[in-house]
């Protein structure tokens, strides 16, 4: 069963498309082949095959989750000429 061009301009009418003659008769090839490859691969015999995420047996390499950075609180802190210890002050500004 292929796609026909009459598929097609409802196809493209939904998407909000505006396809010349041309263009519909492109896109059906198109279609056309890519359904064609999916029949191919629906008659694939897949019996006793596993389902894989990765068609490669890939492992995330992944590093150990620790600190590597410290802390630069205190030094910016000293940058401010008003500041306690843990916080900037500002002048209140909401009565």
């Amino acid at each position: 069963m292929s796609i026909n061009r009459k598929e097609i301009e409802e196809l493209a009418d939904l998407a909000k498309l505006k396809l010349s003659k041309t263009q519909a008769s492109e896109v059906g090839v198109a279609m056309n082949d890519i359904k064609q490859m999916i029949d191919l691969m629906n008659e694939a015999d897949v019996t006793g095959i596993e389902p894989m995420f990765h068609p490669m047996d890939a492992v995330q390499r992944l590093r150990s989750d620790q600190v590597t950075d410290q802390s630069h609180q205190r030094a910016l802190l000293s940058l401010s000429a008003h500041a306690d210890n843990e916080h900037y002050l500002v002048p209140k500004v909401i009565e």
